[in-house]
């Protein structure tokens, strides 16, 4: 005997749950997506303006050092880095959604070396997780 829920043959329900959960997925990716393009990208291009933020004063004493005292320098070079991730995403979210990730977590342990900065290193964390939560939904849903 087949079960009714609602007015709907179970066998329909489970197709209609089933579509509506994917559906709700894949607008969890898109809005995943669009922000781990945009926000790459508008910090990176800001590391050559800092409109939003002086940029520098994240880069730890100690990294400075290694490279000479060419630390705002380097920031540039993340910066080209970073809009290269965020249009990788565009293009290529299934692989460059795990690269944002990685390079979230490299963010956090730089700015666990600035004592003060435990704050923005715990929300990096987190944006760390939501790349990878992108990562992982581009395998159903991405290119």
């Amino acid at each position: 005997m087949e079960h009714i829920y609602g007015g709907v043959p179970a066998a329909e329900f489970s197709s209609e749950a089933k579509t509506r959960a994917s559906s709700y997925g894949y607008q969890a990716y898109q809005l995943l997506r669009l922000g781990f393009i945009v926000a790459p990208i508008v910090a990176g291009l800001d590391k050559f303006f800092h409109l939003l933020v002086d940029w520098d004063q994240y880069l730890p004493p100690l990294v400075n050092s290694l490279t000479g005292g060419h630390g705002h320098e380097l920031m540039l070079a993340v910066g080209v880095i970073e809009v290269a991730a965020g249009l990788g995403v565009a293009f290529k979210p299934k692989t460059f959604a795990y690269v944002v990730s990685a390079w979230l977590l490299l963010v956090v342990v730089n700015l666990l070396l600035i004592p003060g900065y435990f704050d923005v290193a715990l929300r990096d964390f987190g944006l760390a997780l939501g790349a990878l939560a992108l990562a992982r939904l581009s395998h159903e849903f991405g290119r």
